[in-house]
């Protein structure tokens, strides 16, 4: 047929690159015998079913942070490749696979010819996706997953299974597959949230004067808290009781041990409960991230502990705006501070449920199944929203203002703007959680009459029927039928080495404190306002 022969039974490629690809595929073959014959033999054999991509996944998620993160995106990204290429492309454009290898000298690198088509090798798309999958969250870990996963895409042709153009295609289709993830789940930040506000906090040589509270069951927490004590010999440790509520033992600890500043080593729910007594107490805080995700650590750009050491030892801090809602309920009214997030609907029942079968089945997989089972049976909630009444699947209030908008949100831009980040799902079309998935999953979310997302300096939302449940930062605190969310603005200073934008105004920074003065501390409520940015 000339220059666009069929080359096989479905791929037209045209001549020059039939050329070519036969060159390279011969080149491999003439490669003398070497001890690399086995081990790449072995290696695409790994490569089978994903196998090796999952061995890899566990050891990123052990590491975790952003390693972790890169781990899933992977394996999603493998998961979307496979898929792609071998239930499309390969049955699309069937291609013969290379005429087996006969010769002696192959027989240490050989492996049996698969029977589906050549094009386009499911092990380079594979290897490719998961690898940009990983190289998108954690680019240290990706470099070090790159070479591996060439390895294997270049495995295919030494062993004789694939044609150089099949991989070179496969890899592109993995990579492709992996980088368009970002559609509908967006890369978090690695740049920290822009903090307007310079804060006056006493230096403590050593830690002195430091109380450090820590949480022993949370993720990376002990050992992050040992670095802690070594950098900072002079810091107060006081272990939480996991039994008991951190809150509750923070306002203990605080009038029983009189400390000029909080240090706090935990996840998010521990974190957010000392800030909580921290900012009443007006005292400023030293964040050392050691739970799972870290969401506030992350967000204001404190996870060096050396920088956050340093910050403590030279009194440098910021503050950082706080969300409140303040809950009418069975009980009365009762007010709550959050850090990160607060959220009606379904995720606050998802919530209790991981909580229950937690102690059962461990955290993650109690999560998962809590948040599919919610999905699955949960009903509509009649609610007005300021005064304007809506069915909604769920409500979400940020602190802060997150991004993307128009996707799930996944990190803060901006820490104290005076205003609240408010998404909410309705539910009055029909098939709207069907059109909501199919949005989510195309990442079409922000043009989708399936999500609503604006900013606001306060809101209202009344619920019509029973009360239903509170979440704040991943806890469940209250229930309640009213709910009234608002900003108080600067309302916690932590300690943090970089300043965004340095205030020039002589109201911009606290007047100095002095360390023996914890009162003198400037008023957490100070400047508050109806939330004007």
């Amino acid at each position: 047929m000339g220059r666009n022969d069929i080359y096989g039974r479905g791929v037209i490629v045209p001549e020059r690159y039939r050329t070519a690809d036969r060159a390279l595929f011969e080149r491999s073959g003439a490669l003398r015998a070497s001890p690399a014959d086995p081990l790449l033999r072995d290696l695409g054999r790994a490569a089978n079913h994903s196998v090796l991509w999952v061995a890899c996944a566990a050891v990123c998620a052990t590491a975790g942070g952003h390693a972790r993160r890169g781990a899933v995106r992977g394996l999603l990204s493998v998961a979307g490749a496979s898929a792609l290429t071998n239930g499309l492309l390969k049955p699309l454009l069937p291609r013969r696979r290379p005429p087996a290898r006969t010769d002696p000298k192959f027989r240490r690198r050989t492996v049996p010819i698969p029977r589906s088509s050549s094009f386009p090798s499911g092990h380079a798309a594979s290897a490719a996706a998961f690898a940009t999958g990983v190289v998108l969250e954690s680019p240290a870990a990706g470099v070090v997953l790159a070479p591996l996963a060439a390895a294997v895409a270049y495995s295919r042709v030494h062993t004789g299974v694939h044609w150089p153009g099949d991989v070179v295609v496969g890899a592109a289709v993995g990579a492709t597959v992996a980088w368009s993830t970002r559609r509908w789940w967006a890369v978090r930040s690695r740049e920290p949230a822009t903090v307007q506000v310079a804060a006056a906090a006493p230096a403590l040589p050593g830690g002195d004067g430091m109380l450090l509270v820590v949480n022993r069951d949370a993720g990376t927490a002990e050992e992050i808290a040992a670095r802690v004590t070594a950098a900072l010999p002079r810091v107060r440790r006081v272990d939480l009781d996991p039994d008991g509520d951190p809150a509750e033992q923070s306002e203990r600890l605080l009038t029983e041990y009189r400390p000029q500043a909080v240090g706090v080593c935990g996840g998010d729910g521990t974190v957010a409960a000392v800030l909580d007594v921290a900012v009443d107490a007006r005292l400023p805080v030293a964040v050392f991230p050691g739970g799972t995700l870290n969401h506030f650590a992350l967000d204001l750009g404190v996870v060096d502990l050396d920088e956050t050491v340093r910050a403590v030892t030279a009194g440098q801090a910021v503050a950082v705006g706080l969300g409140q809602v303040t809950v009418t309920g069975p009980d009365g009214r009762t007010v709550r501070r959050f850090v990160n997030t607060a959220s009606l609907g379904g995720y606050p029942d998802a919530v209790r449920l991981r909580q229950h079968w937690e102690p059962r089945i461990g955290k993650w997989p109690a999560a998962g199944l809590a948040m599919l089972a919610v999905l699955r049976t949960a009903s509509p909630m009649p609610v007005r929203i300021d005064g304007a009444g809506r069915a909604v699947w769920l409500l979400f209030v940020g602190n802060g203002r997150y991004t993307p908008a128009d996707q799930v949100p996944m990190s803060r831009a901006h820490l104290d703007p005076g205003t609240l980040d408010v998404r909410y799902l309705p539910a009055e079309s029909r098939f709207s959680r069907l059109r909501l998935l199919v949005a989510a999953a195309t990442g079409t979310l922000g043009a989708s009459p399936m999500y609503r997302q604006r900013h606001s300096p306060g809101l209202t939302v009344e619920v019509i029927g029973d009360p239903v449940a509170l979440a704040t930062d991943g806890e469940v605190l209250a229930d309640g039928t009213g709910f009234d969310f608002e900003v108080v603005p600067s309302a916690l200073t932590v300690y943090r080495l970089a300043v965004d934008q340095p205030a020039s105004g002589p109201d911009s920074v606290s007047e100095p404190v002095a360390v023996s003065d914890p009162e003198a501390v400037s008023d957490p409520d100070s400047g508050a306002s109806d939330g004007a940015a």
